[in-house]
């Protein structure tokens, strides 16, 4: 019981301590194993249906960070200095669609399902696209549905990063259309079955954040 109230304490520890890094220690760098470790708790995370809509571009280049600047509002800080920088892209909806190569190259393939769970898992998640969310008549609301699965994994990377003392921010302050463009242009993002999702830093922090702030646990819990 010990051991587990100290792991609580840690866990705890690491929620209060991680914040959104405004500007990063250059001289610090995150090394290969433990970025390997938060890269592995994002590729670990669930998502709906088990379909795993993202991809994670780790943008290291100075020069396409450079590019990328002009049209990161939120980053002007951050990507210059981050030790590791990762865009976090998602699937278009033509890859999402219950018919689709992608889902049943991931039911077969990934998931290695037997052919009759392999169709009642594709009807299910048919009607649940046309139906219980009404999400595949609108591609912009079928593209955001997959990227709140990447925000899944964006919020495990940043508990994992913060449970080893790294910082991180995540930053939707961009120009989604101008950065797929440079992303295109780059030959590092297929515009034909990813758009970007959200954009995220990682390294230490060069100054001492101010107090946590949340609203109370009044404020946000209710038990009925």
């Amino acid at each position: 019981m010990e051991n587990l109230t100290t792991t609580k304490h840690q866990i705890l520890s690491a929620y209060e301590f991680r914040h959104a890094t405004k500007e990063f220690d250059t001289h610090k760098k995150i090394s290969d194993s433990d970025f390997d470790f938060i890269l592995e708790t994002g590729r670990l995370s669930p998502s709906s249906f088990g379909f795993e809509p993202w991809r994670f571009l780790v943008v290291q280049s100075k020069a396409i960070r450079e590019k990328l600047l002009p049209y990161s509002w939120g980053a002007k800080k951050q990507l210059p200095t981050a030790s590791h920088f990762v865009l976090i892209l998602s699937r278009l909806p033509k890859d999402m669609v219950a018919s689709s190569d992608y889902i049943k190259d991931m039911m077969v393939n990934v998931q290695q399902l037997p052919a009759e769970v392999i169709q009642g898992k594709e009807k299910v998640y048919d009607a649940f696209l046309k139906s219980d969310f009404e999400l595949e008549e609108n591609e912009r609301a079928m593209f955001e549905w997959a990227c709140r699965q990447t925000y899944i994994a964006l919020g495990n990377m940043m508990t994992a990063a913060a449970q080893i003392g790294i910082d991180s921010c995540p930053i939707e302050g961009f120009n989604k259309q101008k950065i797929e463009r440079i992303l295109s242009e780059e030959g590092i993002m297929d515009a034909e079955h990813f758009g970007i999702s959200c954009m995220l830093a990682f390294g230490y922090r060069l100054n001492e954040p101010r107090g946590k702030t949340r609203q109370s646990v009044e404020e946000v819990i209710e038990w009925v």
